[in-house]
């Protein structure tokens, strides 16, 4: 059973650091199984194009890509299928070409790596069309259900973490509030870890209030006790002390969350006279090499949906609890949003350690 399968692999969504030790893995297996291993490039943009995108992927191709960052198959966050933007301004559903593009391939199955809106869009599809899907969670924001571990959290974290690292000698020599604005679309668990592991004062996330008064008390209180600098992290999706989303705007009228951080560094600066600087770190939290964890269950997640397909297994996603890898259905996965969670054990170790984690009352 298994012999002679053609399987196809795609990344979509945003990139992320780990994307090519999956991919990597899923080459690997597979090939030692005798399958073929097709890479959709662009996502649903490949299966979508005529020929269908994608090239014949070979282990001798794909090794020397375990430390690499991105995606070498490359990827798209643009366009629903089922709405596609047309050069006219209209909106077109091409779900049946991407759906005509998978079994033009003959292709046995698909493994999709993405967020919760990646999955849920090809999991549409699949449904639609009788594709074979395996999924892989993958996503800097690790907001995906019934998952401890989604492929680029580590190394953003590692990321945010080294940059408060540094951010504490220059803030100290200046006497500096240095404020730090991570990802995080809607989920703070960027902010809290590496918040935690850099020794940062104060933490914002999307999940917990906060008081402006309570952040320049915390200030003033490391200032009595002789200590003149202050680090703050925060995700960029925290809103106003009113509650209002800081967002930017860019020439297609698209906004993004962006900006919160300066407005605490005008507000502390006007409440208290603090010399306060901001550093955003933006899409360096996607790029470079992966961490050792992320490759690990890159691999891991790489190896195990290639067992599920062997096992013909669909429409299911592999997932990292409690230390090993299990499968559980992409609906599933993709209907429980995980945010930070107030009983999180990252909670409540913030709190023990002193930071002022908003208004949440250890």
């Amino acid at each position: 059973m298994g012999k002679g399968k053609r399987i196809g692999i795609l990344t979509s969504g945003g990139d992320c650091s780990g994307l090519n030790a999956a991919i990597r893995a899923v080459v690997h297996c597979a090939n030692r199984k005798g399958w073929e291993v097709l890479g959709i490039r662009q996502a649903t943009l490949g299966l979508m194009a005529r020929p269908p995108q994608c090239i014949k992927l070979e282990i001798d191709q794909v090794d020397p890509l375990l430390t690499s960052g991105g995606t070498m198959l490359e990827t798209t966050n643009k366009g629903d299928p089922f709405a596609f933007p047309m050069p006219d301004g209209s909106l077109r559903d091409r779900s049946e070409e991407i759906i005509a593009g998978y079994h033009q391939l003959g292709l046995d199955a698909l493994i999709g790596i993405g967020g919760d809106g990646s999955l849920a869009i090809l999991r549409r599809l699949a449904q639609k069309g009788g594709i074979n899907l395996v999924g892989i969670p993958k996503t800097i924001d690790n907001d995906i259900g019934i998952t401890e571990h989604a492929i680029g959290f580590d190394t953003a974290v590692n990321i945010a973490t080294e940059a408060l690292d540094r951010l504490h000698f220059t803030a100290a020599s200046h006497s500096r509030v240095m404020i730090l604005e991570v990802m995080g679309r809607d989920a703070g668990h960027i902010a809290i870890a590496a918040g935690i592991a850099g020794g940062a004062d104060v933490i914002l996330i999307p999940e917990i209030p906060y008081s402006l008064d309570r952040i320049c008390d915390k200030i003033k209180e490391r200032q009595e006790k002789g200590k003149n600098y202050c680090l703050i992290i925060v995700s960029e999706a925290v809103r106003t002390q009113q509650g209002q989303a800081v967002t930017i705007a860019n020439r297609f009228g698209e906004f993004r969350y962006g900006g919160i951080s300066q407005y605490l560094a005008d507000q502390i600066s006007a409440r208290i006279g603090a010399e306060t600087r901001v550093t955003v770190l933006g899409h360096i939290q996607r790029g470079g090499t992966a961490s050792p964890l992320d490759r690990l269950v890159a691999a891991a997640f790489g190896v195990a949906a290639v067992d599920l397909i062997e096992k013909e297994k669909y429409d299911y996603m592999v997932t990292w609890q409690n230390r090993r890898v299990l499968a559980v259905p992409i609906a599933e996965a993709i209907a429980q949003y995980r945010s930070v969670n107030l009983e999180d054990t990252l909670v409540k170790t913030a709190c023990g350690l002193g930071i002022y984690l908003g208004d949440f009352f250890c």
